[in-house]
């Protein structure tokens, strides 16, 4: 994260804006008892050495346009409310993935239903400024509240889980994966057509309703699996490391499918799925979880 202040402006070139990097010095404040403050009680919060800007400081205010993707966002400074997210593109065009997904369902999946979980969240985070500066993921983890989700919860797992999913797929994907990802894939799986086999069976049998199908790295047991979330849920609250991820919410297919999950499926993987992405995200998480050989490159 970047920043630059003149005068009464503050440039950022972050989507996530936090409050712990606007003075060196502020009074802390326990999150749990500043929660219970705003009528919130019955919500167990495990995280209390948390920091945050207590009412006495005098932070900038931010509201990002959504609708735009700019680098640098220029916001005058208004009172004290700390952070809000913004909507982030994906990393193509709208019609960069036809035939296999239309230009029509990224604009209604990404321009209103991701759209409108920023949107929410915002809100929230407008009303209760105790989650103010944390990251998305550590938001995420505080308000999943060891099972008993926060209000906020739903909204900012699906910011995260639609931003994973749009860099889960790109023009011209599909085919194999490459270097020592496709070895570790063997190794766990017994060969890619089982990997394959057993994640289309998986988002065909084993979501009863909405949810995500997630090629996930098992931190403890340092092995790759297939792992299902229901509705909002993300790997991130078991701490598992997500490689890729499915949309099984019907939004994500009906206006390309209808009502054939099978055919999404198998096209997701034949021809959307980044094995690129993964790659990449394989090979950050090697930085701290030793799988041994194979070693997944860096490049």
């Amino acid at each position: 994260m970047s920043w630059s202040c003149s005068g009464n402006y503050l440039c950022i070139s972050s989507s996530v804006i936090s409050s712990n990097h606007l003075t060196p010095s502020f009074n802390t404040c326990n999150l749990v008892s500043q929660y219970k403050e705003q009528n919130r009680e019955g919500y167990d919060l495990k995280r209390t050495t948390s920091v945050f800007a207590c009412n006495s400081l005098k932070a900038p205010s931010y509201k990002l346009d959504i609708g735009q993707r700019r680098k640098h966002h220029v916001v005058k400074k208004r009172n004290n409310i700390c952070a809000y997210y913004s909507l982030k593109s994906p990393p193509y065009k709208f019609d960069a993935l036809e035939p296999y997904m239309s230009k029509r369902t990224l604009e209604v999946h990404w321009g209103e239903h991701h759209r409108g979980y920023v949107e929410t969240l915002n809100k929230y985070l407008g009303k209760n400024d105790i989650l103010y500066g944390y990251t998305l993921d550590e938001l995420i983890r505080v308000t999943y509240n060891n099972g008993n989700p926060l209000p906020e919860f739903n909204a900012a797992a699906q910011v995260w889980n639609h931003d994973f999913f749009w860099e889960s797929m790109q023009p011209g994907g599909g085919n194999l994966p490459i270097l020592g990802l496709m070895q570790q894939i063997e190794k766990d799986f017994g060969s890619f057509s089982n990997f394959r086999e057993e994640f289309i069976e998986t988002a065909l049998t084993s979501l009863f309703g909405s949810g995500w199908v997630w090629l996930v790295l098992k931190r403890n047991e340092k092995r790759l699996a297939i792992a299902t979330t229901t509705n909002a849920v993300t790997p991130l609250v078991w701490d598992d490391i997500p490689l890729l991820s499915l949309d099984m919410w019907e939004h994500a297919y009906y206006l390309d499918y209808k009502n054939d999950k099978a055919r999404y499926a198998n096209v997701f993987m034949d021809h959307l799925v980044s094995w690129n992405a993964a790659l990449a995200r394989m090979a950050r998480a090697q930085s701290f979880v030793n799988l041994g050989e194979p070693k997944i490159p860096v490049a």
